[in-house]
């Protein structure tokens, strides 16, 4: 299922996919993989990126 949330989330804070990936200490594949619903981050990258992105782990992974 792909991740609109977070991707709007990121868009929202004017991040790039490069951005957010260099802030979480990711590629930027593994961010594009997300937001398409390709790849389940572990909860530790899902907490780094709500951190990045200000939001909860309820606000961008679950419905």
């Amino acid at each position: 299922m792909k991740n609109l949330k977070m991707k709007a989330a990121r868009a929202a804070k004017d991040l790039s996919q490069e951005d957010l990936a260099k802030i979480c200490g990711v590629s930027r594949q593994t961010i594009s993989a997300i937001e398409k619903g390709d790849y389940n981050p572990t909860i530790k990258l899902c907490i780094v990126i709500c951190k990045a992105l200000e939001k909860t782990l309820d606000e961008l992974f679950w419905e």
